[in-house]
């Protein structure tokens, strides 16, 4: 039986797989997080990844905290950097392959056109050059995928999506940065690709090909229309007021376009992506019954 190791498992993503496995009879799925995998021991990792023997991992294990990770840009590094490295040295002899997951934030966000897996990364984050550290060390491994996604949200966990949804219904205004634009990613639908792909390759449909790929929903849009989707969906009276970035110091210099052409991976494996109004309507009405 095919096993496909899952780490952070209890993040939006790992959460979404762990959802939608049960629709995979035939494979042994294996679900951990740092209380039982902990990526940044080197030695644990490779002892654990022997043992389990997986013919598959999908690395959804980070560092996601944007903002603190420019005070603690070692510990970013760290688990987004160089547990990657841990995974693969853990790997050496195997044939497994691994699928890790990456960021628009290695990008610096200066681009006028959607950014191919073929342009030069350029971080202008500490949480940007962590994951890039990420990248480098997934593809010292040839059975690698790198998935680039951006502006991730789900039903599971802390996010932008359940932020506005929780504030709409007790504020009467919101103010939204509207000069930051890219592609949100509803987890769920990411999650169902990787294992269509995974399915799809294991059952000689799809071919094997490793390297970089984007994903993130279909269309473009800013922030601040994110904003305004939710509260009208959810019946809001709530006032969605647009606002530049500057009105919301950081010290995180956040892309300010991270647009993602995901033409490789729609043609490499065959996917058909929602466009992000569906996805988060999807999300919003899955929030409401639960």
């Amino acid at each position: 039986m095919t096993t496909i190791l899952v780490t952070g498992a209890s993040g939006q993503l790992g959460s979404e797989i762990r959802e939608r496995s049960v629709r995979f009879s035939g494979y042994n799925f294996v679900f951990t997080d740092v209380n039982e995998l902990d990526i940044t021991d080197a030695r644990a990792a490779a002892s654990y990844i022997t043992e389990l023997s997986p013919s598959w991992i999908i690395n959804c294990a980070a560092y996601t905290a944007v903002d603190r990770a420019e005070d603690e840009e070692d510990r970013a590094t760290l688990i987004n950097g160089s547990a990657v490295g841990n995974i693969v040295s853990a790997l050496e002899g195997s044939d497994c392959r691994l699928i890790h997951i990456s960021t628009d934030y290695v990008f610096d966000g200066n681009s006028p056109v959607p950014y191919s897996e073929n342009d030069t990364p350029s971080p202008a984050s500490a949480y940007g050059r962590s994951k890039l550290a990420g990248e480098k060390a997934a593809m010292c491994r040839p059975q690698t995928m790198i998935i680039r996604t951006s502006w991730l949200y789900s039903s599971y966990g802390s996010n932008f999506v359940k932020t506005i949804l929780g504030k709409a219904g007790s504020s009467q205004t919101l103010s939204v940065v509207f000069d930051q634009v890219g592609s949100p990613t509803y987890a769920a639908d990411l999650a169902s690709a990787l294992l269509e792909i995974i399915s799809g390759i294991i059952q000689n449909r799809l071919n094997f090909i490793p390297g970089i790929f984007n994903y993130s929903n279909e269309g473009v849009c800013s922030w601040y229309d994110i904003a305004n989707e939710i509260v009208m969906t959810a019946g809001s009276e709530c006032k969605v007021i647009p606002v530049r970035s500057s009105a919301w110091p950081s010290k995180v210099k956040r892309p300010a376009y991270s647009v993602l052409d995901k033409a490789r991976i729609k043609e490499n494996y065959s996917l058909t992506i929602p466009h992000w109004r569906t996805s988060l309507n999807n999300c919003i009405s899955k929030i409401n019954r639960t």
